[in-house]
Order: C-alpha cells, then sequence, then structure tokens
C-alpha cells in the first residue's frame, strides 16, 4: 500500500508527519513510502534522509498523492482556495486521512463528500491503551518545555539564584497557570532552570501533582472545581463566577510574578481567559507572560497571536504560533511515532494494510468518516425519527 507524507502548508507549522525512523518502520509493515520534497526542511530533515530510509521523494503533492491509499498530516490538508495547493482534491477516494485534523461538522461532511476515511487523532480518548497514540499529550509536554525555555530567553535576569562577588541575583519566581501536560512539564523545565515555581489549576487531581513536582500551589476551591474535569482528564468549562473567584486568589500572586506561563485550554471551545488587562498591569516592568493558549484566543487579554508584545508597563506577552512547532525536530519526531503506533496497532499484516474495527473504542474517537459517511458520533446527522 502507499503512504503519502505531505509538506505542510499551512502558516506557522513547521513539522512533518513522518521522519526517517518512522519511514522505515512503516516500510516494514509493507507500505511505500512517497515523502514530498521538502517535507521535512523545516523540522531539520533533508529530502536525502528520507530517501536512505527508503522512501520515494516525490516532486510534488500531486506526485506524492498519486495512489495513496494512506495519507499523513500534521494539520488538515488545504481544500479550494485556502492556497496555492488543493490538497484535498489530490487525495484518492477510500483513502485513509491521519493528523491533527481541527475536526467540525464541516470538515467531516467535506470528507465524507470527497470519499475520504479521515481519523482526527486530537480526538483520541484518554485510555491506557491509547496513551502511546495521543498526539495533544506529546505535543503538549514539547511546548511546557519551550514555553519556559522563551521565558528565560526574554527575562532580562538570571532563572537560577546567582551569588557572586559583586551580590545576589534571587531566583526568578514562576507561575504556571494550569497544571495538564503542558503544564506540569513548564512546572518541571522551571524547577530544572532553578526557579522559585507556583503553579494553580481547576482541577482537584491537580494540586498534589503540582506539589509533587515541588511547586506549591495557588487557587481557588470550591463545591464546583472538584467537577471540573471530565472522564477523560481534559479540564471543564466553569461558571463564570468561578473564574471571578479564582482571579481574586491568583490577581495578588500574579503581581509578584516575574514569570507566568499560561496552559489552560478547553477541548473544542475558546480558551478561557485567566489573566486579565487589571492583573497585567500590576506586574513588574521586565516580567514575562507567555500564553501557550494563544492559537485558542489566548488565556491573557492583552496577548496578540502569533506575536510577542511589550505593554505599555514594560511585560512582555509571549502569544506565538504553534508552539509545538517552535521544537520542530523533537515535536516531529513524537508525532510522526504518534501516527505510527496508530497504524502499527491497527495493521493487517496479511493484507498489508489498516483494520479499522467500527466497534474499537479508539477507532470510534478517531474515525470521522468511512465510506462516503460521517460516522463519529459528535459529527453525524441526526437519524430520523
Amino acid at each position: 500500500m502507499r503512504l503519502a507524507v505531505l509538506k505542510e502548508r499551512r502558516p506557522a507549522e513547521t513539522r512533518v508527519a513522518a521522519t526517517p525512523e518512522t519511514v522505515k518502520k512503516l516500510i516494514g509493515l509493507g507500505c511505500s513510502v512517497a515523502v514530498e520534497t521538502g517535507a521535512g526542511l523545516a523540522s531539520g530533515i533533508p529530502d536525502a534522509e528520507y530517501a536512505a530510509a527508503g522512501a520515494e521523494v516525490a516532486p510534488d503533492a500531486a506526485a506524492a498523492l498519486n495512489g495513496a491509499g494512506i495519507v499523513l498530516k500534521i494539520r488538515a490538508p488545504l481544500g479550494t482556495g485556502e492556497g496555492a495547493v488543493d490538497e484535498l482534491s489530490l487525495i484518492p477516494r477510500g483513502a485513509l486521512l491521519l493528523g491533527q485534523l481541527g475536526a467540525d461538522a464541516k470538515a467531516a461532511g467535506t470528507y465524507a463528500q470527497l470519499g475520504i476515511d479521515a481519523g482526527a487523532m486530537e480526538l483520541l480518548p484518554r485510555i491506557t491503551r491509547a496513551q502511546s497514540m495521543d498526539i495533544l499529550s506529546s505535543q503538549a509536554n514539547l511546548a511546557g518545555y519551550r514555553a519556559v525555555v522563551e521565558a528565560a530567553g526574554a527575562f532580562d535576569r538570571g532563572f537560577p539564584m546567582l551569588m557572586t562577588a559583586a551580590g545576589t541575583i534571587p531566583a526568578a519566581s514562576v507561575f504556571i497557570m494550569g497544571a495538564g501536560v503542558a503544564g506540569l512539564q513548564a512546572i518541571a523545565t522551571a524547577r530544572r532552570l532553578g526557579g522559585r515555581v507556583s503553579a494553580t489549576d481547576v482541577r482537584p487531581a491537580a494540586k498534589e501533582e503540582i506539589k509533587s513536582l515541588g511547586a506549591s500551589f495557588v487557587g481557588y476551591e470550591s463545591e464546583e472545581s472538584k467537577q471540573a474535569q471530565t472522564a477523560g482528564g481534559y479540564a471543564k468549562q466553569l461558571s463564570a463566577e468561578f473564574y471571578a473567584e479564582q482571579a481574586k486568589v491568583v490577581a495578588a500572586h500574579i503581581a509578584k510574578q516575574d514569570i507566568v506561563v499560561t496552559t489552560a485550554l478547553v477541548q473544542g471551545r475558546q480558551a478561557p481567559q485567566l489573566v486579565s488587562a487589571e492583573m497585567v498591569r500590576a506586574m513588574r516592568p521586565g516580567s514575562i507572560i507567555v500564553d501557550i493558549a494563544a492559537d485558542a484566543g489566548g488565556n491573557v487579554a492583552l496577548t496578540r497571536p502569533g506575536e510577542m508584545i511589550t505593554t505599555e508597563n514594560g511585560v512582555k506577552i509571549l502569544g506565538y504560533h504553534n508552539w509545538p512547532g517552535r521544537i520542530a525536530g523533537a515535536a516531529s519526531a513524537l508525532f510522526a511515532r504518534n501516527l505510527l503506533t496508530f497504524l502499527t496497532t491497527f495493521w493487517d499484516k496479511e493484507a498489508k494494510a489498516p483494520k479499522l474495527p467500527a466497534e474499537d473504542e479508539i477507532v470510534k474517537g478517531v474515525l470521522l468518516t468511512r465510506g462516503g459517511a460521517v460516522v463519529h458520533p459528535n459529527f453525524a446527522p441526526a437519524k430520523a425519527a
């Protein structure tokens, strides 16, 4: 079966959906792999490395997709009018498309109409068996690390306490807002760099996780916060009243911080606003805010997605797009392994093709369309009574 890996064309996307390591393993499954030329350059992988791994280096998207039964992407393929190349129209009917597709009802309908069996890996259920396929966790881990590294680069003082003959520079005070995968990695990275770290999260289980990494917990706790986590481990959207109380608790704390990293995301919804303009204005000049949730609208009122700005009171807010893409080599390696694991798990060795049982919990969670129909329960049209 031919497997195609396309170059990413969406803005700020630097990752690639396969690496030479995973290409070798895909070929071992019985696939012939075609990689579009230049697909890995932004991740530090030249075409020659793919060729050495056994892949065909195709001159363009059309050549890579010609006869493909499987298509691997980081982001959703471009459609009509979205770019110079209409990738969707080039994908053969019946092909299996896997990636972080930004699934919604409209996109699912388009895939069904084109006869593409689309698997949105961001919808993977958070169960033990699926952990090694979880693109959100693997990418969030790197985003949390990169956020702290970027903060350290933008900060005009040292992270650890520095004792010199000329005097002592105190350790940076670092506050992490959100203790999911990204937040916990941010805590660990800030601690390794020598910062004094505190953190907050609305989910009840997060308090002990924060403390286990050596950070102090800051936050407002109530009966509502006890129900702030879904069965899948994601944070729930809470009431405006809760966020108002949470804001009161953290506002005074933020004013004393050198670095604030916000990581709060609610699956499928705009990111909650955690840091108001007033809180930013209360921070000291030279302080840094890193908003990992910028692509989802941002956790900070003053964030400008895709930009770093300096406020009137001298606070730098880093709201870059695609935080995992800022560490593209590592992010591509993990994303590619996630996709490889999914395919390996559902691979028919005799047919040398994927076999996706409709009743399997992982398949039901990921698959948007099959055989020209929308099959995902979140997006399938309601049945007539």
